[in-house]
């Protein structure tokens, strides 16, 4: 069994692609603009280069509309501009700032340990996948990274207590799903096997205020000053 992750005292703030409400969507100066507004972890997707660069893009692939490529047949070098290197963002970051990427590549996940563990980040890295093998087979490398999860309430064929146990017995921390799937029996539930529970694509402050008050352990948004005004709104009521 893995080392069971604490509960934070509050939610994690996940600014989703860097809160890409507040400028372009996983650039180096939106990641740094969405710490400054409160944002109290990042998130994004990661993808590898052909020459093992791990990059962090939305798609898979990128360049003019009729010419696109994937991303991992392509040189670093090569990418078009604006597109960040993960040890970019770690040069940039301060070190311990919990970083949420979803994994779309499994063949990635080599080189973003890699880059993290350079950066004395490991302890602080968050790696989402819809396979909970795969994830099963990180934790086999790597017994320090954070292990999410992510899913849909609807894909969930044996069952949420049957994935909860599953998923509790392979070492894994947190599930998440979207904010429209959660409920306060589900977040009970999951506890139970001592697992965190986040949600994403929390984007209006009524949706954010909900997953507060359901004491969600990490929320995934674009609006920074939301995620951060909801969480203040939840304090203030007794």
């Amino acid at each position: 069994m893995s080392r069971f992750a604490e509960r934070p005292v509050e939610p994690i703030l996940f600014a989703h692609r860097g809160g890409r409400a507040h400028g372009p969507e996983n650039s180096l100066q939106t990641f740094e603009t969405a710490v400054r507004l409160g944002a109290t972890g990042l998130g994004s997707e990661v993808w590898c280069t052909a020459d093992g660069v791990p990059v962090l893009h939305h798609g898979r692939r990128v360049g003019p509309a009729l010419r696109r490529r994937p991303i991992d047949s392509m040189a670093h070098n090569h990418l078009p501009d604006g597109i960040p290197a993960l040890d970019n963002l770690y040069l940039r970051i301060a070190n311990g700032i919990p970083l949420s990427l979803e994994v779309r590549d499994s063949s990635a996940v080599p080189a973003v340990l890699e880059v993290a563990r350079r950066h004395g980040a490991i302890r602080s890295l968050w790696l989402c996948h819809t396979d909970s093998t795969v994830l099963a087979d990180i934790r086999e490398v790597e017994r320090d990274v954070m292990l999410v999860h992510s899913t849909h309430i609807e894909q969930i064929d044996e069952g949420p207590e049957r994935m909860a146990a599953d998923l509790s017995g392979m070492g894994i921390h947190a599930v998440n799903l979207p904010e429209q799937d959660w409920s306060a029996g589900l977040v009970a539930l999951f506890r139970r096997f001592s697992l965190l529970c986040l949600g994403w694509d929390a984007q209006h402050p009524r949706q954010i205020e909900r997953l507060v008050a359901l004491k969600l352990d990490g929320i995934y948004g674009d609006h920074v000053a939301r995620l951060v005004d909801g969480r203040a709104a939840r304090r203030s009521r007794p």
